[in-house]
């Protein structure tokens, strides 16, 4: 059975953004590392796991998300560059231009997408692939759900399942949610329980069960607001708009002519090398 792969963008993207070099630059002279990085990206996902179809996930950096208006400090802080911005705008379009879905939505985050495409997956009694380096993924991990980390150095993507999530984090997939609500997640600006780190949240969830019945039992009473809303933020929302995950076939000599057009050369001839095995 063929996997639908959900793309965290927005992860792989400042993944690729740090890690090529800023004298990649696009025919008009705009940067185009984070674009290259992306398209080989998606490339290397369509080869190595002959998904039956991709979608890219991104936020929507210029509106808040419930999340931000709720805790007024989460993900507070984080400022980005310009080149990576412009970037950012750009990289759907080689998505769609490579014939894959892309998802987008005011007041949703990449997350939210990867839940909800992990979770239509498995309803229609297929698999999903998740890749994202991000860790909040670990609630998807299931029978029918692998979570694709990327490693330093590019290797291989770590594949990550229910067993790796216990070994890694000490609790359960459906945990997670509960887990980074107490622990807290500093990327994110969660302030978690206090006094609680990874292993005592971990030893919590063993002996209640969950956050809830924590609180029932009457721990963290001065807290237990400021938890559930912990949990609901870092719950990802599997109700997320989502667009049609039909069965695809790349249009490598589309996004080929996409690439050229905006200075990709060798980004280009790859697609253009794709285009012509397949069509051979």
């Amino acid at each position: 059975m063929k996997p639908l792969v959900a793309v965290d963008g927005d992860s792989f993207a400042h993944r690729a953004y740090h890690a090529l070099p800023k004298s990649i630059r696009r025919a008009d002279g705009g940067p185009a590392g984070l674009l290259v990085g992306i398209g080989n990206l998606l490339v290397r996902l369509w080869e190595e796991e002959t998904p039956r179809a991709i979608v890219v996930a991104w936020d929507t950096l210029t509106v808040p998300t419930y999340r931000h208006v709720a805790l007024e400090s989460y993900q507070g802080g984080r400022v980005f560059e310009a080149d990576l911005l412009e970037q950012l705008d750009l990289a759907p379009q080689l998505c769609e231009a490579l014939g894959f879905a892309v998802a987008k939505e005011q007041g949703y985050e990449a997350d939210d997408f990867l839940a909800a495409a992990a979770h239509a997956e498995e309803a229609r009694n297929g698999c999903a692939l998740v890749a994202s380096g991000d860790r909040d993924t670990f609630q998807l991990a299931s029978e029918r759900t692998t979570i694709l980390q990327p490693q330093r150095g590019g290797g291989a993507f770590a594949r990550i399942g229910p067993a790796e999530v216990r070994t890694r984090y000490g609790v359960e997939p459906s945990q997670v949610p509960d887990f980074i609500a107490l622990r807290g997640d500093p990327s994110d600006k969660i302030p978690g329980a206090r006094g609680v780190g990874p292993k005592t949240a971990a030893d919590l969830l063993a002996r209640y069960g969950s956050l809830e019945q924590a609180l029932d039992d009457s721990r963290f009473e001065r807290e237990a607001e400021a938890l559930r809303l912990y949990r609901h933020i870092a719950t990802m929302d599997t109700a997320a708009p989502m667009p049609s995950l039909v069965d695809q076939n790349p249009t490598w000599g589309r996004a080929s002519e996409l690439a050229a057009e905006w200075g990709l050369g060798r980004l280009s001839e790859r697609l253009r090398a794709l285009e012509a095995s397949s069509s051979s």
